[in-house]
């Protein structure tokens, strides 16, 4: 599966973003799905992830009640709602699939990857 990661920007403290991942090929709905984020200097970090049924859900303590995602499978694309953003959300987001009905925080288990999206988020 092709995965293409769109909806970064610049916006200020406090502000709102949607990220969506729009994936190509018929199975969307075979694979759970995980956003990431890698702030300059720092490694790659879990962010949420959404089952393949998108009826579970997880999230970093870090974004837990600030970010919300979803998946569409009619339309194969994940979202990322991020509300209230700060300064150290600042980060490259990617979108990945793991195949299989169980998501993971770890970023090894995903077999595919989207190329990212810069978030910037102005103090």
């Amino acid at each position: 599966v092709q995965l293409q990661a769109s909806g970064g920007g610049l916006v200020q403290t406090g502000g709102s973003l949607r990220l969506s991942c729009a994936a190509s090929g018929r199975s969307f709905s075979t694979y759970s799905m995980g956003w990431f984020r890698q702030a300059p200097g720092k490694e790659r970090e879990f962010v949420a992830a959404i089952s393949w049924s998108g009826g579970n859900t997880y999230y970093a303590d870090s974004v837990k009640g600030r970010f919300t995602i979803s998946r569409d499978n009619a339309k194969n694309t994940v979202y990322l709602q991020m509300n209230s953003l700060k300064p150290e959300d600042t980060a490259v987001y990617y979108c990945a699939a793991i195949l299989g009905p169980q998501y993971s925080d770890y970023a090894y288990d995903y077999d595919y990857w989207g190329q990212g999206t810069l978030v910037t988020v102005s103090s």
